[in-house]
C-alpha cells in the first residue's frame, strides 16, 4: 500500500510553507520599520510607540511567537529544500547566467545564518538590554537607539546587516511568485519590480536610521524635544537660573 504524503513532505508543500512564512517575516519587517521610523519624530513618539506595545502583552507576545515560529519554519524547510535540490543534482550546472536574481539566490546561503546570528544580536542589543555602550533604558528607548547608532561601528554592524537581508527579501520576493506559478516572460519584469521595491522600501527605512544617526543630523522634531525650553518671561529669577544652569 503506498504510503500517502502529507503536504509538507512533499517539495510543493514545503516551498508553500517557506512563501507563507517569509510573506509573515515580510509584514512583521514592514510594521517594524515603521514603528522604528518614529525616532525621526523625537523621543515622546518613539518611547510612547515602545510603551505602547508592552502595554498591550498578550498582542506583542502573540506577534512574537507567531514570528518566531514562522522563522523556524522558514530556516528549516529552507534547508529541507537545499539539502533535497542539492541530491537531485550533485553536479553544478555548466554555466550560470549571472544576473541579479542568481545573485541573491546564491547569496542566501550565506545571508540566512547571517542574519539568523544578527537577530540573537539585535535582540540582546536592544530587547534586553546587553548594550556595547553599557547604558539600557527600559523606558527611554530613544536614548538607547542615539547612542548606540551614534557609534560608527555599531552602527556598520546594522547596515551590513540589512544588505544582506536586502538580497535575501529580494530572491525571497521574487522566489514567492515561481511558487504561485506566475513564473512566466511576461509576469517576470513586473515580479522584479516588486521584489526590487518592496527590499527598497524595507532595507531603505532600516538603513536610514543608523546613517542618519551616525551623520549627526537631527529632524525639527528631534531639535525641539532635546532642546531645554527657555523660561518664561515672569517666571522668578531662581527658576530662570536653574533653567539655564
Amino acid at each position: 500500500m503506498p504510503r500517502v504524503l502529507l503536504l509538507h513532505q512533499t517539495s510543493l508543500g514545503k516551498k508553500a510553507i517557506v512563501a507563507v512564512t517569509g510573506v509573515v517575516m515580510f509584514g512583521f519587517l514592514t510594521g517594524h520599520m515603521l514603528g522604528n521610523l518614529q525616532v525621526f519624530r523625537g523621543p515622546e513618539a518613539l518611547n510612547h510607540y515602545a510603551a505602547l506595545l508592552k502595554a498591550t502583552a498578550p498582542l506583542l507576545w502573540g506577534t512574537r511567537i507567531v514570528v518566531l515560529t514562522s522563522v523556524i519554519a522558514h530556516i528549516y524547510f529552507s534547508m529541507m529544500l537545499a539539502a533535497q535540490s542539492g541530491d537531485a543534482r550533485p553536479t553544478p550546472y555548466a554555466k550560470r547566467e549571472n544576473n541579479t536574481a542568481n545573485l541573491a539566490s546564491m547569496s542566501m546561503r550565506l545571508s540566512g545564518p547571517t542574519l539568523g546570528l544578527f537577530i540573537v544580536y539585535h535582540l540582546l542589543h536592544l530587547t534586553l538590554g546587553f548594550s556595547p555602550t553599557g547604558v539600557h533604558s527600559e523606558t527611554d528607548v530613544y536614548a538607547n537607539v542615539m547612542s548606540s547608532f551614534s557609534i560608527w561601528w555599531l552602527a556598520a554592524i546594522y547596515i551590513v546587516a540589512q544588505l544582506m537581508l536586502g538580497l535575501h527579501l529580494f530572491h525571497g520576493a521574487w522566489s514567492f511568485f515561481q511558487t504561485l506559478g506566475l513564473n512566466h516572460p511576461r509576469y517576470n519584469a513586473l515580479r522584479r519590480y516588486f521584489a526590487a521595491g518592496i527590499t527598497l522600501l524595507i532595507v531603505g527605512g532600516n538603513i536610514l536610521i543608523p546613517s542618519v544617526i551616525l551623520s549627526g543630523y537631527r529632524t525639527q522634531a528631534q531639535l525641539d524635544a532635546e532642546t531645554p525650553a527657555a523660561p518664561a518671561d515672569d517666571a522668578p529669577v531662581e527658576a530662570r537660573n536653574i533653567v539655564v544652569e
